[in-house]
């Protein structure tokens, strides 16, 4: 039996989220024999790293091929603004999509128990949004959010999923996110360390949720297919990155990037009704042909 820290594979995949990244970083510490922060993660012991976590991910309890409980993650709110545009606020645009989202899959799928992290401009921290969908045993986590670019011509969606980045320029998005961290009380302590601005922390914390990775890119997929073929967006694609928000929730998790504030054209179209409508329709009708993958393998 492995043991990690005087606890077995299956007791640490039972551990907190902030648990984990704590243990794991003394392990890597420990290992290099150093006391300084760490600044160079080899490849041994990235490999070490990747397979202390992927161990847990061989615990993870059996789902049934059921998708009834899902919660909807309006990002930002209250304090956090998030980022903005001329005429509109990030936190305003992810409430009001999340909210309409949920209101499809409520009358369409009656059966599928619907929870939203925040219903009105209220501020959350991220570990609260995760707590809130790991204690409802959600089937899936849908975090919505608005991008940004200091190219103002910058345009279009993207669906990201927990993984390493393979574009540099995707730390920016996951920065910019992880960032909210930083408002909260005593974060040293909340978030055991994680720092968004720290790569090492970014390294071993894009690491983990590897166990839903699989599902958690078919459904982002079906997302970014619905808003370049039926709602007739540029899809920027599915790509992984790092995300506090995701990697602390026990089930498949993607955060929507649903346009560009910072590009006038589309925050004109993302700030209209009929914008938001498409954009929520097209989660929903991604999250319907989600549902009838997942329930059709029974």
């Amino acid at each position: 039996m492995v043991t990690i820290k005087g606890r077995t594979r299956t007791q640490f995949s039972s551990l907190a989220s902030c648990e984990k990244f704590t243990i794991l970083h003394k392990v890597i510490a420990n290992t290099l024999n150093i006391v300084r922060p760490l600044r160079n993660i080899g490849l041994t012991l990235a490999l070490l790293a990747i397979t202390l976590l992927n161990s847990s991910s061989s615990f993870v309890q059996p789902r049934d091929a059921k998708v009834d409980v899902v919660v909807i993650d309006a990002g930002h709110g209250g304090k956090d603004n998030g980022t903005h545009g001329k005429i509109l606020q990030e936190k305003e645009l992810a409430l009001k999509i999340a909210l309409k989202v949920g209101a499809y899959i409520e009358k369409n799928l009656p059966e599928v128990k619907v929870i939203y992290t925040r219903k009105d401009d209220r501020y959350l921290a991220l570990d609260e949004r995760a707590a809130i969908a790991n204690k409802a045993k959600a089937d899936l986590f849908i975090c919505i959010h608005a991008n940004a670019n200091k190219n103002t011509k910058a345009f279009g969606t993207e669906t990201f999923v927990m993984g390493p980045s393979k574009e540099g320029k995707n730390l920016e998005v996951s920065k910019r996110e992880n960032s909210v961290i930083l408002m909260d009380e005593n974060y040293h302590e909340r978030y055991e360390g994680f720092d968004p601005n720290s790569p090492e922390s970014n390294i071993l914390i894009m690491l983990t949720q590897m166990a839903y990775q699989e599902s958690s890119l078919k459904f982002a997929k079906k997302v970014e297919d619905q808003f370049k073929t039926k709602v007739g967006r540029s899809s920027r694609g599915v790509k992984q990155d790092v995300f506090w928000v995701l990697w602390s929730t026990a089930m498949p998790s993607v955060l929507i990037e649903t346009g560009f504030l910072t590009n006038s054209e589309e925050e004109k179209f993302l700030a209209s009704e009929k914008g938001q409508d498409l954009i929520a329709s097209g989660i929903y009708r991604a999250f319907k042909e989600y549902k009838s993958d997942v329930e059709s393998i029974n």
